[in-house]
């Protein structure tokens, strides 16, 4: 179900609700995520989740959002309690023209537990 950033209804608690609002504070309230997904990750020293977002920017004034949103996240320092954002990546992005200025973004973050 999507969610819009510029919704006053919360993200579910958590981690991946957290990360979520970070992302959407990120995009200045300007998109829509269509798809959060969440895997397991270890290492034999780390341990966490993979996090994938899709997020879409609608209208003009969005696609600007959009557009620094993909500028920013790589290096983006991330505030999330007890977790540390060790790889954010931008892994795909669609422009389109109609029938009005639409982006999509998909995004990776790998985030590890921080004891």
């Amino acid at each position: 179900m999507p969610t819009d950033c510029a919704s006053p209804l919360r993200a579910p608690l958590g981690t991946a609700g957290r990360l979520r609002e970070a992302l959407c504070a990120l995009a200045g309230g300007q998109a829509t995520v269509v798809r959060q997904t969440e895997r397991p990750w270890a290492s034999i020293t780390f341990e966490g989740a993979r996090h994938g977002f899709e997020l879409t920017f609608d209208g003009i004034e969005a696609v600007g959002a959009g557009e620094r949103f993909v500028e920013a996240l790589p290096d983006h320092e991330f505030a999330i309690p007890g977790q540390l954002v060790a790889e954010a990546a931008i892994v795909a992005v669609d422009h389109r023209l109609l029938p009005g200025p639409r982006m999509t973004v998909s995004c990776e973050l790998l985030l590890l537990r921080d004891v």
